[in-house]
């Protein structure tokens, strides 16, 4: 029998590095380690009651289980378009600048398939999420890392970008997509108009498709942006949004697809090739989600603010500098070596599990993140066993 070999993108791929970590920690449990885990950001708080009621009593009703439509109910986009009203000042037409994902981790699949040819290149964030560098590979792309540095604040340095391209290092003209992420993970470093001014302006002089990854806006952040937000940025800006982190629902894998109709109408081309539709009373409950007022993300930022302030301390503990002023589900710091080797040391010893930096990119090699996704008790526990087994 002849062998049978994957298709050669496979090799182009590695298994996602949580996945690979989190077997070895169900092992070191199964043997009765009891592993501390602060290093996913799946959030641990619930969602408003009422958008579980809302789902519990849509799920009885005998017609909510049939297939939905491709683009989402119309009350989900009209939902969304009127949280985007709300609180980025943005305005977006329900019919057709709007397509709610099953989860925006697959809106940049949907993108990259949509807009991609293979050899096309694509400027990816160093450090960034993984998924960006990972699906890139995946449709063929010719990837091209551009840096972020603490010392431009964890932004990207567009002059450098452009001496790049007039000294031949790489041709900015071959570029079809830009992936950009503020509040930025894992760094913590916040977005701002300016930032995103620059983003739509560098776009546009090269005809490069701006992606805004933005789903930690609304966590410990009091001024809310969207990089639609920008005069002209439609035109040449998609921005993926999610109800992951900022309505704790990273189970419920909602989010959404914004930019000009064009860009939804060939989006939607891929999508409604690779799934039938979400169900509707998840629909109906993200509704509700979208509604929420003011205080009750103020109320989930008052336990993220009492989460920081421990996953500093543990941070600290270990050896890691900690700028001030991030914002979102994390806490990066720098170590003196190579992240990784902290990492597994505080593993190893102190059963806490950490994420290295450096799976987000050579950037992040002397780093190390923490989530916040850990009440206050787990947290002060991780803390007490660094402080007694760690030198």
């Amino acid at each position: 029998m002849k062998q049978i070999v994957p298709a050669e993108r496979i090799g182009n791929v590695q298994e996602y590095y949580f996945s690979v970590k989190l077997k070895e920690i169900a092992q070191m449990n199964a043997q009765g380690a009891d592993v501390i885990n602060l290093g996913i950001g799946s959030p641990d708080l619930p969602p408003a009651k009422a958008v579980t009621d809302t789902l519990a009593c849509e799920a009885e009703n005998p017609k909510a289980h049939g297939y939905q439509p491709y683009v989402g109910t119309l009350q989900l986009r009209e939902a969304f378009a009127q949280w985007y009203r709300r609180w980025y000042n943005v305005e977006l037409n329900p019919a057709d600048e709007v397509l709610p994902l099953m989860g925006s981790k697959e809106g940049i699949m949907h993108i990259s398939m949509a807009f991609i040819n293979e050899g096309d290149a694509v400027l990816v964030p160093n450090p960034g999420y993984p998924t960006y560098s990972s699906v890139s590979k995946l449709v063929g792309a010719k990837i091209i890392n551009y840096n972020l540095s603490p010392d431009n604040g964890w932004q990207p340095d567009f002059d450098d970008l452009e001496a790049q391209h007039r000294d031949g290092v790489i041709n900015l003209e071959e570029v079809k997509l830009m992936w950009c992420n503020y509040p930025n993970m894992p760094t913590g470093a916040n977005g701002s108009v300016e930032l995103f001014e620059k983003l739509v302006a560098f776009g546009k002089k090269y005809n490069i498709i701006i992606c805004h990854d933005n789903p930690y806006s609304f966590i410990l952040n009091d001024k809310p942006l969207s990089i639609l937000s920008v005069e002209g940025a439609k035109d040449i800006c998609i921005e993926l949004n999610s109800m992951s982190k900022s309505h704790n629902m990273p189970g419920w894998r909602i989010g959404v697809l914004a930019s000009n109709s064009q860009f939804v109408e060939w989006v939607l081309r891929v999508k409604s090739n690779m799934d039938s539709g979400m169900f509707r009373p998840l629909q109906l409950a993200a509704v509700e989600a979208l509604s929420q007022p003011k205080e009750w993300y103020e109320k989930m930022n008052k336990v993220y603010a009492a989460r920081k302030a421990l996953a500093q301390a543990i941070l600290e503990k270990v050896g890691a500098e900690v700028a001030p002023g991030q914002v979102g589900l994390f806490l990066w710091g720098k170590v003196a070596g190579k992240g990784v080797d902290v990492c597994d040391d505080v593993l190893y010893k102190a059963k806490v599990f950490i994420t290295p930096g450096f799976i987000f990119g050579s950037n992040g090699e002397n780093y190390i993140r923490i989530s916040l996704c850990a009440n206050e008790e787990t947290l002060a526990k991780a803390l007490e066993r660094i402080e007694k087994e760690i030198n």
